[in-house]
């Protein structure tokens, strides 16, 4: 199995950023699209449902890419930063109190596996969408977990090419995966439901000379 590099490997973070200025757009506007509202809060009902332009529009030809009849679901895209800290913390502090020996930087890279570190989150440059696949009638398929399942919760099985997941499911994420990665679009190996386009991340694993999504604030 290949060594899968996470979040928060120096080597990410080395990556240069030369934001393009691209806009945040709401992926509902976009009615070939199906977007679920689970993550939107009391707050803030339509931050979650925004990505980039750019990503939005793979988005799209992903889509054309799968059978008629099933849909990508867009779960969530943008993250604001400071979201993004508190879910990582929250995260490293579960880990905290699971392995009290862990140094901070073995809980640091722990921590990466499920939420990426808020310096380097794609979800807060808008970069990145969580999303699955479901039939037109709304049903979800099956991926072998639910979107967002912790590696403790499942067992490893979040991993895109876990081999504890049913043959259903696993054809499933290829099916998935064949359509996103065909529309340019990268998956973070821990979590089979993220792809992102544009950032450090996509840069890393595409080979280019830098990332054009930074962080950035939703105005």
């Amino acid at each position: 199995m290949t060594k899968i590099v996470l979040m928060s490997d120096p080597k990410i973070a080395a990556i240069p950023i030369a934001d393009c200025a691209e806009p945040l757009l709401d992926a509902r506007r976009e009615k070939t699209l199906a977007v679920d509202a689970r993550q939107a809060t009391p707050s803030d009902d339509s931050s979650f449902a925004h990505v980039r332009e750019g990503v939005l529009t793979r988005l799209l030809e992903a889509q054309a890419l799968l059978p008629k009849d099933i849909r990508l679901l867009f779960i969530e895209g943008y993250r604001p930063p400071a979201l993004q800290r508190a879910y990582f913390d929250e995260y490293a502090t579960e880990l905290r109190a699971a392995h009290p020996d862990w140094p901070q930087s073995r809980l640091r890279q722990a921590a990466s596996r499920y939420v990426s570190p808020p310096e380097i989150a794609p979800h807060s440059a808008g970069a990145a969408v969580d999303l699955t696949l479901a039939t037109t009638e709304g049903i979800e398929l099956d991926m072998g977990t639910r979107v967002n399942a912790s590696p403790e919760e499942s067992a490893g099985a979040c991993y895109t090419d876990a081999d504890t997941i049913s043959a259903e499911a696993r054809s499933n994420r290829r099916l998935l995966a064949a359509a996103l990665t065909a529309a340019g679009l990268v998956n973070y190996p821990t979590e089979w439901w993220h792809w992102s386009y544009g950032d450090r991340y996509w840069a890393h694993a595409t080979g280019a000379d830098g990332a054009m999504y930074g962080p950035r604030e939703l105005l």
